[in-house]
C-alpha cells in the first residue's frame, strides 16, 4: 500500500493547481476562471483568490527571489466566471521586487493587490512566539464538510477550538486552532501556503454564538519560511492559530500564525473582515 506522501497528488494534477492556472492573453495579462471546487457562499473562497494573485506574479519570466508579503484587497463581488488579471513590476531594487496585481471582470477591478519578493540571504534568526501544545494531527478528528461551502472540502481541517460548529454557549473562546492541509494532500508551496492562510472560520461566529453575514475586506500574509522549509513540510498538515482583537462599527480583524508540524512558523496573517450584527 502506497503511504500518504507517496499517494499525494503530484503539483499540476491537483485541483488546486487547475484552480489558479491561466493562460497568456498578451503583455502582463493573464486570463483565468473561478473553479466550482473553492466556490463559497457568494463567489470564490478568498483564499483562492489570493493563491491565484500570487501564482501571477510566480509565473512572470522576470521574477526576483520569493515572497515575503502579500496583501489582497476585496474590493468588490468577485462573479464567478472569467476574469484578468493584470500583472506589472511596480519597482525592482538588488535584492527586492514590489508587484502589483489586478482582477479584472465586466464590472471593472474586483480584487487588486501587492507582492513583495525578495532574495532572502542567511542572516541571525529568532522568533518571539512559542509553537503551542497540542496533539498531532492525527489524534484529532476531521472537520465534516457536508454541507459546506464547496472550498470547505478542498482541506483536511481538524479543529481544537474556534471552528465554525462552536456555538455550544461559550462566547468566550480566545483563539482558533486547528490542523489544516489540502484535501487531497498536496506538497505545500507559496500559493497553497496563502490560500491555507485563509482556512480560518471568522472568530465572530463564537463571539455572537450565531453566524453572521461577513466577508473579509483585506488580507495580509507574511511568509517566514523559504522554499526550502515549504518542501520539508510536505504534504503533512500545517497548524493554523488565529485570534481577534476587537469587533465594532462593522469591522472586526484577525490574525494568524501557522507553523509547520516540526514547530518552524512558516507564516503569519492580518485580515480585517466586514461584519453586519
Amino acid at each position: 500500500m502506497l503511504s500518504e506522501e507517496q499517494a499525494a497528488v503530484v503539483p499540476g494534477d491537483h485541483v488546486f493547481d487547475q484552480a489558479i492556472a491561466f493562460r497568456p492573453a498578451g503583455a502582463g495579462l493573464l486570463t483565468g476562471a473561478s473553479h466550482p471546487a473553492y466556490a463559497n457562499m457568494v463567489g470564490p473562497y478568498g483564499g483562492i483568490i489570493a493563491a491565484i494573485m500570487l501564482n501571477a506574479v510566480l509565473c512572470q519570466e522576470n521574477l526576483l527571489g520569493e515572497p515575503v508579503s502579500l496583501t489582497v484587497n476585496y474590493a468588490a463581488p468577485i462573479a464567478d466566471g472569467d476574469y484578468t488579471l493584470q500583472v506589472r513590476t511596480v519597482r525592482t531594487n538588488r535584492s527586492t521586487q514590489h508587484w502589483a496585481v489586478e482582477l479584472v471582470q465586466d464590472h471593472g477591478v474586483a480584487v487588486f493587490a501587492t507582492v513583495l519578493t525578495a532574495i532572502r540571504r542567511d542572516t541571525w534568526e529568532a522568533s518571539d512566539v512559542t509553537f503551542p501544545q497540542v496533539p498531532a494531527a492525527d489524534q484529532v478528528a476531521p472537520f465534516p464538510t457536508q454541507g459546506r461551502a464547496p472550498w470547505a472540502a478542498c482541506y483536511d481541517m481538524r479543529f481544537m477550538s474556534g471552528g465554525p460548529d462552536a456555538l455550544n454557549g461559550d462566547a468566550t473562546v480566545p483563539e482558533i486552532r486547528v490542523w489544516v492541509r489540502d484535501q487531497p494532500p498536496r506538497p505545500l508551496d507559496f500559493p497553497a501556503l496563502a490560500a491555507i492562510c485563509d482556512a480560518f472560520f471568522p472568530m465572530i461566529y463564537a463571539r455572537k454564538q450565531k453566524r453572521v453575514p461577513i466577508g473579509t475586506v483585506s488580507l495580509t500574509t507574511y511568509f517566514h519560511a523559504n522554499a526550502a522549509e515549504l518542501q520539508q513540510t510536505g504534504t503533512r498538515h500545517v497548524l493554523g492559530v488565529a485570534r481577534s482583537h476587537r469587533y465594532g462599527k462593522g469591522f472586526f480583524d484577525q490574525s494568524g500564525l501557522f507553523w509547520s508540524p516540526d514547530g518552524v512558523l512558516l507564516a503569519s496573517t492580518h485580515q480585517v473582515i466586514y461584519f453586519k450584527a
